[in-house]
């Protein structure tokens, strides 16, 4: 098979297996409210740990996490260029944000590029993964977390792996989160973003 057409297929399939919105086919199966009709109406982990409980929260950032890794793992085992490996690890990224499921909307893709960044780069994605939980530790705001990791994402990325590829691939995701979350950015200087544990929706 022709090595463009082998990388676009990939990464198609890693477009559509990120577009899998987990939070709302677990809330369905195990009988709960959609995440889309209730909450801060997002379908990610933080909503759905809010709204339906800690098993359907931490199951729907497993799959959220998972499918991110499963792609960025599978890019660095099944292909050897810097750049087609990240636009692999970008694709279920984008398919989680835009998915075709839910009419080319989505979460916010925190979980998802976790995963990536753990299956291309784990030291990398361990260090986002920390930085994340260090700062819902202090702050308990679950979205400060995410945009406090996201931004140390590309400076990290420029001094553990200074390539064009990789810190394009850090801005990108970065710049994606950062537009995903600019209600909560809002409301984070406004003082009315809800804190990890609440039940009102953020």
């Amino acid at each position: 098979m022709d090595q463009q057409a082998f990388i676009a297929g990939l990464t198609i399939v890693g477009y559509l297996l990120g577009a899998v919105p987990f939070g709302v086919v677990i809330s369905k199966a195990m009988g709960l409210p959609d995440p889309r009709t209730v909450g801060s109406k997002n379908v990610g982990f933080t909503n759905v740990l809010r709204v339906s409980g800690k098993k359907p929260g931490i199951l729907t950032l497993i799959g959220d996490m998972g499918k991110g890794w499963v792609m960025g793992y599978a890019a660095t085992q099944l292909l050897q260029d810097e750049w087609a490996i990240l636009v692999l690890a970008l694709a279920p990224f984008l398919g989680h944000l835009f998915s075709p499921f839910l009419g080319f909307k989505g979460g916010k893709g925190v979980a998802t590029a976790l995963g990536s960044v753990l299956g291309v780069a784990p030291l990398i994605g361990l260090l986002l993964l920390l930085a994340w939980l260090g700062a819902v530790a202090l702050w308990r705001y679950s979205s400060g977390g995410a945009l406090t990791a996201f931004g140390l994402f590309p400076v990290i990325a420029a001094l553990l792996r200074p390539s064009d590829a990789f810190v394009s691939f850090a801005l990108v995701v970065t710049g994606l989160i950062v537009m995903k979350h600019k209600a909560n950015i809002e409301r984070l200087w406004n003082g009315t973003e809800s804190k990890m544990g609440q039940g009102r929706p953020g």
